[in-house]
């Protein structure tokens, strides 16, 4: 099985904040920790994503950047587009509540401030 460096995946969010809002990169940074944490935790991974976490970081990156919200993207359990795929959701969704719960412990500020970002009301449908 095929494993890929975390960080050139780390460097891309950081290509990407020049362009995006504040909120938008740290989006990005707190999906890139779920998705660490579930691979490590579930696939044997420490310091790789495993080829099958790495294709659901890249879909992930895909579906943001085409986000129709951009700055005022809420989080994904209160958009009212629901732009993954099924299979790709439900992957998420796996990850999110795997890692969720550990990110308050793992990353406490990304942690609160995705809480904090969820409270936010979600803009009307485009």
């Amino acid at each position: 099985m095929t494993s890929h460096r975390i960080t050139s995946h780390e460097s891309r969010i950081t290509s990407h904040a020049s362009s995006d809002s504040r909120r938008f990169a740290r989006e990005r940074r707190t999906v890139l920790a779920m998705i660490r944490l579930y691979c490590s935790h579930q696939h044997g991974r420490s310091g790789h994503l495993c080829a099958e976490c790495v294709e659901l970081w890249d879909y992930v990156q895909l579906r943001l950047e085409r986000c129709p919200f951009q700055d005022n993207k809420p989080t994904c359990a209160k958009c009212p587009v629901h732009c993954y795929q099924p299979a790709r959701r439900a992957q998420i969704q796996t990850v999110m509540r795997y890692a969720g719960p550990r990110m308050l412990w793992r990353h406490p500020v990304l942690a609160i401030r995705h809480l904090l970002d969820g409270t936010k009301k979600a803009p009307a449908k485009k």
